[in-house]
């Protein structure tokens, strides 16, 4: 009996043995997979490079090419980047004329470069408008909006549109003489009350940009002068009316909805960069940015996380598209001052500074950041902010 039970409590241990052997080569197997199946850091993995954020919108395709003017657009088709905002750069020749259309996707936001510019809107109230801008002014027309642009006075005029959508394409839009041309003429007689005649010279196709005789006169009246002016303003003079702040290398100047309240989907910034100074590090938490250089040239550099920092350079001409959040500054790089408007897709401004948020932190949290002394880290407070 007690062999038995030895041999038998022999034979268990080692049955035991074995399954303790067995169960730790499992539990160290099971442990070397779930190490495995744990993600590398993402910051091991490859980086991938970010896309190109500039583009030529003035010289990266023909465009749109009349008798009354031009046009040239960057939309994702031509920017991919830009999904929130797309731009158009137009000139009209004196007495010519973007003929009556609407938008219904998109809403138009302009600002005059060269020359004079006068538009009529009609609002869903059945109000009306007409307008004329000169070199700096902006105007805004809602989504929906009819209206029309026509170069006035005996000098050409060069402007640039933003719309609050990277989709939406000029060449798209819809045109009055789009829609009419491909109507009967007895249609057309019975909505409008004219005889059929009347029609036999009209566009046999989309007039998009048309030629007609020079404006002289000041501020025409509708056909229907009963028809109520509208309430609200369509144009703000952003040069000399936007919020302006001054620093050591530049300055900006802000118009947002609490300046221009129709303006309810962007925010516009028009900004000036010395020879040789920096637009600081920053980011803005609530919109996607958009900028056309007006003069000048330098640099644009992007921080989209996981060490990807890309910079490009521009100058007269381009765009660059920066998206919502990602860190950034702006470098001239010339001799001449760099003049810049920028669109954020939002109506409000919001920025946070890189230097503003270093100044919001303990001194000693700094130091054991970057490996400051003391001196060093209290010393950032005397730093210029800004554009310096």
């Amino acid at each position: 009996m007690d062999t038995t039970r030895r041999g038998f409590l022999s034979a268990a241990s080692l049955s035991t043995a074995g399954l303790v052997a067995a169960a730790t080569s499992i539990s160290s197997l099971m442990a070397e997979t779930a190490v495995a199946a744990i993600p590398k850091s993402k910051t091991e993995k490859p980086k991938e490079e970010l896309e190109d954020f500039v583009y030529d919108i003035e010289n990266g395709s023909e465009g749109y090419v009349s008798a009354g003017g031009t046009a040239k657009e960057a939309t994702v088709e031509e920017f991919p980047v830009s999904q929130s905002i797309a731009g158009v750069t137009m000139r009209l020749n004196p007495g010519s004329f973007r003929e009556l259309h609407w938008h219904s996707i998109a809403a138009e936001w302009a600002y005059v470069l060269e020359g004079k510019v006068r538009t009529t809107v009609i609002s869903p109230d059945g109000s009306t408008s007409t307008d004329d801008f000169e070199v700096g002014d902006v105007w805004y027309f809602p989504k929906g909006h009819g209206h029309s642009l026509q170069c006035i006075g005996n000098k050409p005029c060069h402007f640039l549109l933003g719309f609050d959508s990277g989709h939406f394409s000029e060449f798209g839009t819809f045109s009055v003489t789009d829609w009419l041309h491909n109507l009967s003429p007895e249609i057309l007689a019975k909505n409008t009350g004219l005889p059929i005649s009347a029609f036999a010279k009209m566009p046999k196709k989309e007039l998009y940009i048309g030629t007609g005789k020079i404006a002289v006169e000041n501020k025409p009246a509708n056909i229907n002068t009963n028809i109520p002016v509208s309430r609200s303003s369509h144009k703000f003079r952003m040069e000399s009316d936007a919020i302006r702040q001054d620093f050591k290398g530049g300055y900006t100047k802000l118009v947002s909805s609490k300046e221009f309240p129709i303006q309810t989907t962007l925010t516009a910034l028009r900004m000036n960069i010395e020879p040789g100074a920096i637009r600081e590090l920053h980011w803005h938490p609530n919109a996607d940015e958009w900028q056309y250089v007006m003069s000048g040239k330098g640099n644009v550099s992007i921080f989209g996380s996981h060490g990807r920092v890309k910079t490009m350079p521009y100058n007269k001409g381009m765009v660059s598209f920066i998206k919502q959040g990602y860190g950034h500054y702006i470098e001239n790089t010339g001799t001449e001052t760099l003049k810049l408007i920028i669109l954020f897709n939002s109506p409000v401004y919001e920025e946070l500074s890189l230097n503003d948020w270093l100044n919001s932190n303990p001194g000693q949290l700094l130091a054991d950041h970057f490996g400051l002394t003391p001196d060093q880290a209290s010393s950032l407070t005397k730093h210029e902010k800004g554009i310096f």
